[in-house]
């Protein structure tokens, strides 16, 4: 699995539009708004509810993907007195331009969240708010949640608070920038500090037990000449960028645990069938995992760029599978989680972070905005905490299904007209209970699909394009093997291989 982006043939972008938006239709994703709704969001524009501290001289800078308006979150950083870090980290005030059961609201809980096409971004507010009277622009004076985050020498929380706050950016930055200006010693002082602090927070995450997986994301990008398809792997400013939204999101949590009202974002620990599975998988890519040594200090010790170590790591991917939502509200006989933990962080987490663009958002923060003043939660609120987890699972099952989608369409318009053509792959996974059936990634182009071995293709279920029954001779998990074309067919977004 190259950790390099790949390029491809730009696929014809007016062709590829107009399957998008017959893809939509068909996903019913709705695009437009209610006249009520951009009424609402207008007005709610040019009076929302603004907090009496102001903060706008705090120098915050903001760091998302380039051309990016719906800028949830701003940051600074310092030095504290005596010692170690304080971190202000800014929060758009959604909650101040929504009005409790009115249209904007009631539509947002329609969507859930922000879907990402190629082509077109389907917002959870209407872009009034979005991208521009809620967003943490640069130079413009913007309601918030300020949390101050104070940190030892070592990088652990003492102290978290949180407060209603004006304030205003001071600075846009997106990622490549930032990694620029640490590589080539042009980093100022908070960027500096961003990579102190982003780098102790991965050795707390480290002693914690917590991981992150460094496998790339297959991505469709347009350009002046089309659509392609690359990978993209996190790059360390991502990192550390992701550690302060992760600290804040666990401050969160322990606030809202305390307060015995608020809603986690949780993952169970993966069952030990899961390990032994995975170290089968290690054995058979040849991947040294010692008995004694810990899963997230195999993961810290392997080169995503070698082949074998990419495959493994996809096949890690499966330990993160049950992530969901716990709402509770202990006054109200809505029990918090026996188990309140997120298994990949090693500690309780919350989404409280991006609530111009994932619905919980904005209702966890109003959990810990009231804890932190010491006032009672909105029951505006509380009263939609019981709903929240099913809710946000529909949402996120959508989301999957659009950029699968989506992908799968790119990838079928690439391909088609190539059936029969062989290329080389890399086997990444293999199906437990059918061996003969799995997933192949291409070199090139940055296509991943279903691949059966040979004998098992040749069945009548591969002559018409479905795939085989995978009951032939097992694919070589982690190994590259020629694939010969089978069908590519963008009407149904399938691509299909054959082991040659």
């Amino acid at each position: 699995m190259p950790r390099r982006k790949l390029r491809v043939k730009a696929v014809d972008s007016a062709r590829i539009n107009t399957e998008l938006t017959e893809l939509r239709t068909r996903l019913e994703i709705h695009t437009e708004w209610p006249e009520a709704v951009l009424a609402e969001a207008e007005e709610a524009a040019g009076r929302p509810r603004l907090p009496e501290y102001d903060a706008t001289d705090l120098p915050l800078f903001t760091v998302d993907p380039p051309g990016s308006r719906d800028l949830d979150q701003a940051m600074h950083l310092t030095h504290r007195p005596g010692g170690g870090y304080r971190v202000h980290y800014a929060i758009a005030d959604v909650a101040a331009f929504v009005r409790p059961g009115g249209a904007v609201d009631t539509e947002a809980r329609r969507r859930v969240e922000t879907l990402y096409f190629p082509d077109h971004r389907v917002p959870l507010h209407p872009a009034r708010i979005s991208e521009d009277a809620a967003s943490l622009l640069p130079g413009e004076p913007r309601p918030a949640l300020l949390w101050q985050l104070d940190l030892d020498t070592d990088g652990a929380v003492v102290l978290a608070d949180l407060r209603r706050a004006l304030v205003r950016s001071h600075r846009r930055l997106d990622y490549a920038a930032v990694q620029r200006a640490v590589d080539l010693g042009g980093a100022d002082e908070q960027l500096a500090l961003l990579v102190t602090v982003g780098r102790l927070r991965e050795e707390q995450e480290r002693a914690r037990g917590g991981i992150s997986l460094p496998v790339p994301e297959q991505e469709v990008e347009e350009t002046l000449h089309g659509y392609v398809l690359g990978y993209r792997a996190p790059s360390p400013a991502d990192g550390w960028n992701a550690q302060i939204s992760l600290l804040t999101g666990m401050a969160a949590a322990e606030l809202m645990l305390d307060a015995g009202v608020g809603l986690l974002r949780t993952l169970p620990a993966a069952p030990a069938a899961a390990y032994e599975r995975l170290r089968r998988i290690a054995a058979a890519l040849d991947v040294d995992w010692p008995q004694a040594l810990p899963y997230p200090e195999l993961i810290r010790s392997l080169d995503p760029e070698a082949p074998l170590n990419a495959a493994f790591l996809n096949a890690c991917t499966g330990l993160l599978r049950g992530a969901g939502y716990h709402a509770f509200d202990e006054s109200r006989g809505l029990p918090a989680p026996a188990e309140p933990g997120h298994a990949a962080l090693a500690a309780p987490y919350a989404h409280c972070t991006a609530p111009l663009r994932r619905l919980g958002d904005r209702f966890a923060q109003e959990v810990c905005a009231a804890v932190a003043a010491g006032e009672d939660v909105p029951d505006w609120a509380r009263e939609a905490l019981p709903a929240l987890p099913a809710l946000m699972a529909s949402g996120d099952r959508r989301a999957a299904e659009v950029e699968r989608a989506c992908v799968d369409l790119v990838e079928a318009e690439l391909l088609v007209g190539r059936e029969g053509e062989d290329f080389a792959a890399m086997v990444i996974e293999v199906d437990g209970k059918r061996p003969g059936s799995g997933v192949v990634q291409l070199r090139e182009p940055a296509v991943r699909a279903r691949c059966d071995s040979a004998d098992s293709a040749d069945s009548a279920d591969a002559a018409d394009g479905t795939g085989g029954t995978g009951g032939g001779a097992p694919l070589p998990l982690g190994r590259v093997i020629d694939v010969r074309l089978v069908r590519a067919d963008p009407a149904t977004r399938t691509v299909r291989f054959a082991a040659v």
